[in-house]
This record gives structure tokens, sequence and C-alpha cells, in this order.
């Protein structure tokens, strides 16, 4: 009797583990995601060129992040989106969950030094 009913909660523990593990996934990439933009804003704030602070905000986030950079007048506002997906066997029929973040950055005034 016991290995009757052992044998019908293992697989739901495994799925419970396995959903577990794709959650804290998301919220590491998630964290990723949103270093990536303040360290982007960051750059743009300091006068970087647009395609230097995408090139690092692409490799500061996950797999697949892109990055738009938005300025005004005194402020930079850089917007990330990553799409991801499982890399496990068992979830990998699941569709990519898109992630994003933001982060806004005052702009810094040039002093005229290298």
């Amino acid at each position: 009797m016991v290995t009757a009913e052992a044998a019908m909660v293992i697989p739901v523990l495994l799925l419970v583990t396995v959903a577990l593990a794709w959650l804290v996934t998301l919220g590491i990439a998630q964290v990723r995601c949103v270093d990536a933009a303040r360290e982007a804003a960051r750059l743009a704030a300091r006068g970087e060129p647009a395609a230097a602070v995408t090139a690092a905000a692409e490799r500061a986030g996950p797999r697949g992040t892109t990055a738009v950079v938005d300025e005004s007048a005194d402020t930079v506002t850089v917007d990330v989106e990553a799409a991801v997906v499982p890399d496990v066997p068992l979830l990998d029929q699941l569709p990519a969950v898109t992630l994003h973040a933001s982060a806004t950055s005052a702009t810094e005034e040039s002093d005229g030094l290298p």
C-alpha cells in the first residue's frame, strides 16, 4: 500500500521541484534585466554612444536581451526586454516568458575632461 502511494506522490513532487526551479530561474533573469537597465542608464547618462549602451545592456542581461535608449532634455531612460526560454527538458514545450525592466538616470554634465 505504501508503494502505491509513493508511486503517486513522487512524480508530483518532481513536477513541483521543476516548477520551483523554473520560478527561481525567472527571478534571477529578472534581476539581471534590472541590473542591465541600471548599468545602461548609467552609461547613457555619462554620454556614451547609444551603440555602446545597448551592447552593455545586452552583455549584462540574460540571453536574448534587447535595450532601447530614450534620451530627453535632462534624463535618460533605458528599457530592457528579454525573452527567457526554459532549458529544462520537461519545460521546453512552454512558451518564452518576456521580462521587462526600466531605469532612468539624470544626464551628467560634461566638464570637458577626457
